[in-house]
């Protein structure tokens, strides 16, 4: 699995401190969404071509990641 520390990065300074693909403008979110739309890996990357399949990666083990963690954001009815 992709570290996903080493493609993403959030800076107050940029983007409003959004969580992004390192040394673009893309939000994870946006990669997020698309994935979750049914956008494949290539559609994203014509979309947004500053963005590598590893970035997609690292968006989908960071997705992850929070995840794994419930006890922050618990699931409604649970």
């Amino acid at each position: 699995m992709v570290n996903w520390h080493d493609h993403l990065e959030s800076d107050s300074a940029v983007c409003h401190g959004q969580l992004r693909i390192r040394g673009t403008r893309v939000y994870v979110t946006n990669i997020l969404d698309s994935l979750a739309e049914g956008a494949t890996r290539e559609q994203i990357i014509a979309s947004f071509p500053s963005v590598q399949t590893a970035d997609i990666d690292a968006a989908l083990a960071y997705a992850a990641d929070l995840a794994r963690e419930e006890s922050i954001l618990p699931i409604a009815g649970r």
